[in-house]
Order: C-alpha cells, then sequence, then structure tokens
C-alpha cells in the first residue's frame, strides 16, 4: 500500500507546512494547524479521469431571450442613502457582507433594518450565533422595532441557517454572524477557514435558490481586514465597511464591492438614543463648534459622490526626547510623515525638534489626496502660531516638489463650500473659477495667506 501523505494547514490564514507547530509562521496564531490528507497521485488521476465523464453539456441559450431580473424587487432600509449605497436597496436573492469592528453599531442597524422592512410587509428573520432572544429583544425594545413580521432565532448551524433560508418563507435573513456558525460535517472549529467559507457558501445557494436577500455580518481583525479568508468577499454580491470612532463622531458605510450599483456613494450615520439616524447636512454639523484658532484649517473633501466640509487640527510642540513624535488621528501616518518632509525640504520650517499631532474632527478618516495641502497649512500655522482667514476652504494635492496637484471633483467641492457661506477656495492653479485663489506650490500657499496673527 502507498503510504498516504499529510499536510497541516492553518484554519485562519490557509498557509500548509510539512509539520505541525503550535504557532503558524505565516498568519501568528496559535494552535491552527489540523492535519489533512493529501491525495496520492494515483487518486488524483482516479478522480480526474471520474471528472471528465461525469460532467454533462450546459444548455446555453441567448442572451437575448434571457429575461433581466426585477430592477423593482428591491427591498428599502428606510435608510435613503444607505438604499443608495446598495444601488436602490437590498436585492431579492443577494447575498451582502456587513463588516465593521466591535462596536460600530452593525447590531443596531440590521435590527433598524429588520423593523423597517417588516413594517413593509415582508416577512424578515434575524438569526444570531452570539446572542440569545432575551438579549436581542431587549436591542428591539431600545429601537422601538416591533412587528409581527419579524422573527427571531438563535443558532450557529450553518446547516440549520441555509434549510431555513432555502424554504423561502423570509424575504430577509440577518446572520450575525458568520464567525460564530459551523457545518456538522467539519471537525474545525467555528470561524477557522474551512467553516467560514463552507458556511458562506452553503448558505449564498440556499439564497440565490429561494431568491431570499441574506446579510452576513462579519468580524475584522484588529488591523481592519475582514476575519476569516478572502474566498469569502469573492462569493458574495456585495461587501459594506462600516467605519468610523465607535466612541463618538460620524460613522459611514460604503460599499467596496457591489454587483448591482456604484462603490462610489457613502451613508453617513450618528449614534443617538433610538440608535442610527441618518446625517443629512454632515458639513453644517462638523463645523457647528469650529472655532477659527492657529492649526486650524476647513477642507473640502469628498466623502464617496458627496461633497463634505471637514475641520482639519494641527498641534506643534516642541519635542522633550531625542525623537520627535508624530500621530495622526483620521490620516495616514505614512503620508503625514511625508508631507513634514515636504515642508522641511521645499519651505522655511523647521520640524525636526517638533512634536506633530493631527486630528481629522468628527471621527473622520480621510482618504482624499486633496487633504495634503489642507494639512500642509494646518501644521505650517501651528508651527508659526498664525491663523487663515475663516471663510477660505482648501484642498489640493501635494508632490514631492511642493507643487500643487489639482484634483477630482473641484467642483462640488467649490459648491459645497459656496453653500455655508465660504468667500473662496486655496486650491491648484488649474482650476479656472473666480472663487478659487490660485496656488502653484506649497511655499506660495504659505507665504501669501498664512499671514494673520
Amino acid at each position: 500500500m502507498v503510504k498516504q501523505k499529510s499536510r497541516y494547514v492553518c484554519q485562519k490564514c490557509g498557509f500548509s507546512f510539512a509539520k505541525w507547530a503550535g504557532r503558524c509562521e505565516n498568519c501568528g496564531e496559535w494552535n491552527t494547524l489540523l492535519e489533512q490528507i493529501v491525495p496520492t497521485d494515483a487518486e488524483v488521476k482516479t478522480a480526474l479521469a471520474k471528472g471528465a465523464v461525469s460532467g454533462k453539456k450546459l444548455d446555453a441559450v441567448s442572451i437575448n431571450t434571457i429575461e433581466p431580473s426585477d430592477a423593482g424587487s428591491r427591498l428599502l432600509t428606510g435608510f435613503q442613502d444607505f438604499d443608495i449605497v446598495l444601488g436602490g436597496g437590498i436585492l431579492l436573492g443577494s447575498v451582502n457582507l456587513l463588516a465593521g469592528q466591535p462596536g460600530m453599531g452593525k447590531s443596531t442597524i440590521l435590527m433598524q433594518v429588520c423593523s423597517n422592512v417588516a413594517n413593509s410587509g415582508r416577512n424578515v428573520l434575524y438569526v444570531s450565533g452570539e446572542e440569545s432572544a432575551g438579549q436581542v429583544k431587549l436591542r428591539a425594545l431600545r429601537l422601538g422595532a416591533s412587528s409581527d413580521k419579524l422573527h427571531f432565532a438563535s443558532s450557529a448551524s450553518g446547516n440549520d441557517i441555509a434549510k431555513t433560508i432555502e424554504e423561502g418563507n423570509y424575504d430577509l435573513v440577518i446572520v450575525d454572524s458568520i464567525q460564530t456558525l459551523s457545518m456538522a460535517e467539519i471537525s474545525s472549529a467555528p470561524g477557522t477557514v474551512s467553516q467560514v467559507s463552507n458556511c458562506g457558501n452553503l448558505i449564498i445557494r440556499a439564497a440565490k435558490s429561494s431568491d431570499t436577500a441574506v446579510i452576513i455580518v462579519g468580524h475584522v481583525t484588529k488591523d481592519g481586514t475582514l476575519a476569516g479568508p478572502k474566498v469569502l468577499e469573492h462569493l458574495v454580491d456585495v461587501v459594506l465597511n462600516f467605519e468610523g470612532d465607535r466612541y463618538g463622531g460620524f460613522k459611514t458605510i460604503r460599499a467596496v464591492k457591489n454587483r448591482f450599483g456604484s462603490t462610489t456613494e457613502v451613508a453617513i450615520f450618528e449614534m443617538a438614543d433610538k440608535g442610527l439616524k441618518e446625517v443629512k447636512n454632515p458639513s453644517e454639523v462638523l463645523l457647528a463648534e469650529r472655532q477659527n484658532t492657529d492649526g486650524s484649517i476647513i477642507m473640502a473633501t469628498i466623502e464617496g459622490a458627496r461633497p463634505l466640509l471637514v475641520e482639519i487640527q494641527a498641534l506643534v510642540n516642541s519635542t522633550n526626547f531625542g525623537y520627535p513624535k508624530r500621530t495622526a488621528s483620521g490620516f495616514d501616518l505614512n503620508r503625514l510623515n511625508l508631507l513634514i518632509a515636504v515642508l522641511e525640504k521645499r519651505t522655511k520650517l523647521k520640524l525636526q525638534d517638533k512634536d506633530i499631532f493631527i486630528n481629522v474632527v468628527g471621527g473622520l478618516r480621510l482618504n482624499d489626496s486633496a487633504a495634503d495641502l489642507a494639512i500642509c497649512m494646518a501644521i505650517a500655522s501651528a508651527a508659526a502660531g498664525r491663523k487663515l482667514n475663516d471663510k477660505i476652504v482648501v484642498f489640493g494635492e501635494v508632490g514631492l516638489g511642493g507643487e500643487i496637484r489639482s484634483v477630482a471633483s473641484a467642483d462640488r467641492r467649490i459648491a459645497e463650500a459656496k453653500k455655508l457661506g465660504f468667500k473662496n477656495a486655496i486650491a491648484p492653479a488649474t482650476i479656472k473659477d473666480k472663487f478659487v485663489l490660485p496656488v502653484k506650490d506649497l511655499r506660495a500657499a504659505l507665504v501669501k495667506y498664512m499671514n494673520n496673527k
């Protein structure tokens, strides 16, 4: 007999090893290696031979004869901006994955969505593998979720949940969360690669066969990526990221994958006593408590397809140690270090012995390259003790040579600034608008406009 070979596969990252170890060298997790039998060459050849004769010819039809899916068969969430992010609502038969940090409000907004959909006359099922019926009822009471069409079940069995979805008795099913589910046929623990991928496959097949809309809650790792195999994101139709500061400020939902709509839209929420509520005019809310001091700059940014004015704050102090500290809240730290280097090289500012702290007000996280100029001007303002005129907004990308480069959607940024009563915008010189105070390089921007004590 041919001796069977085995490999030890990490249930977190899927990496395999020739021998067992307590810790996976690839992802660093402990006690995640499980033994798996490697098929012999003869078994592989036998499987290939069987597969070659067991298949059957597909019945292909002309695409012109296929009836499109009913575009109107969408479930409205009760949140206008959330519906826009989804492409017009939750499409029946779609599988949506909602991921976010603990305490962000995933279960809260899903309970609100369940209540809104159930009150519209649709049958809704909320399945929790983490909480009991009594715990979920407390949340429902707090949020005012009450409907005979809203049902609840507590289960961590992927088989049972898939069978319930396959029956087709519900229009919307919430699964909270995929990391708590397991299949009886797989011996590994819940949350492992094999359990997450197989339970996900099982639920997706059931949803497609019964035309049931499903929202799956996913956990994230400490670096913000979705826990479990990457294949889960490829399998589902929509991937939603729930971001923001869980202790306060705004929270945003954006689609990083959407087969039925755009990935440029964003929904902005804030937490209230009765759950999450949409913020219709976030710019006005963000600027309501602003004080025009040194280190404070108003930036015109774009969140998804929405223009937004946000305050950038900078604090510059002399360092008490040999190595200066640089901290950024809501902005990429590597990008901040690069901009500090450009400031030191292309202007007369000396920042090598300064601690620099950057804060984006409201708990937002900026991934917009147009924030470069606002960050630089905030640092310069704090370092020199000079203020910018409080009726001026700033946006523009800064190159390594100190040049100010053009950015996308400049017209929408300018329109938002005008709507909120601002008089001018410091922006790249390539923008031809009377509202714009054009600047070509960083040094000229600081010398010309940073002159108020």
